[in-house]
């Protein structure tokens, strides 16, 4: 208190007159207020980028409110968003109200907010350091108006960057999915994620294994190009909860191409994609 005698208020940023301390203490006010409003915050992490993140993400999300889950899935791979293109958004722009960023209503349940709808063009790059994305994710949470949520799906780019430390710095309460494919190289990758998120106290929901097999478009036969068992075998390992296999099906290339990720799937990757969202819904119960 003896130096608060002397402070310049304009000056100190963190007397509680300082503007940017009131639009900071305002922000952190808003983004509790809408987090108190969501049951489950699950972010789809991974140490290495390719092996689907965007694609369990934008699938579960789908699943979940075509089971009747008010869910909001967010995209915070703010240099490579991809969710905008697999749900058939990406030429679509994000509008607002007088102070709140409005979500896509994808369908009466999914609600979407990606950086994609705010470029002026779906092929502009983001050329942003690190301080300014951390400012658009904070404004992702607190400056949109929400709904209140069983779900919030936060898909996040590939690494242990500036990305999912934001998300787990203010999400205090978030678990993770991570997700590899079965060979050995990406678990690796994978296995920083897992320490990452040891590190910063978050539990791990799960452990997703994708591209685990081919599913040939002739005959329906499983061929396993990735090798399979990898991520089981990680999670065993870890002691951590087995979500499921999803194989590598061109129809998912085919329906993500088409921006409708989940009808036109075939019956062996729909039954895998099923068992994954049950095995979500069990651990987060």
């Amino acid at each position: 208190m003896s130096e608060c005698d002397n402070c310049n208020h304009e000056d100190c940023a963190s007397c509680s007159s300082n503007p940017q301390a009131k639009q900071a203490d305002a922000q952190e006010t808003a983004i509790n207020n809408f987090l108190q409003q969501v049951k489950h915050k699950l972010v789809v992490m991974s140490g290495k980028g390719g092996v689907g993140k965007s694609t369990v993400s934008a699938d579960l999300a789908l699943m979940l409110s075509k089971k009747g889950y008010k869910v909001g899935l967010l995209d915070v791979d703010l240099h490579g968003p991809s969710i905008a293109g697999m749900l058939g958004i990406a030429d679509k722009h994000l509008t607002a109200t007088a102070d709140k960023l409005l979500p896509y209503n994808y369908n009466e349940n999914l609600e979407v907010i990606t950086v994609q709808g705010l470029l002026p063009n779906k092929d502009d790059a983001l050329i942003w350091r690190g301080p300014v994305k951390i400012g658009v994710i904070r404004q992702f949470l607190s400056d949109t108006q929400w709904s209140p949520l069983d779900y919030l799906i936060i898909d996040c780019p590939p690494g242990t960057g500036d990305e999912p430390l934001t998300v787990v710095q203010t999400i205090k309460d978030a678990e993770a999915i991570v997700v590899t494919t079965p060979q050995e190289i990406a678990l690796a990758d994978v296995r920083k994620s897992i320490n990452f998120c040891e590190l910063a106290k978050m539990k791990v929901l799960g452990i997703v294994e994708n591209m685990s097999g081919f599913v040939c478009p002739h005959c329906g036969e499983v061929i396993n190009i990735f090798k399979t068992g990898g991520g089981e075998k990680l999670a065993a390992e870890k002691g951590l909860p087995f979500l499921g296999k999803l194989p590598i099906d061109p129809a998912i290339v085919d329906a993500d191409d088409a921006g409708d990720p989940v009808d036109k799937l075939g019956a062996t990757t729909k039954k895998a994609l099923e068992a994954l969202v049950d095995n979500v819904i069990k651990e987060t119960k």
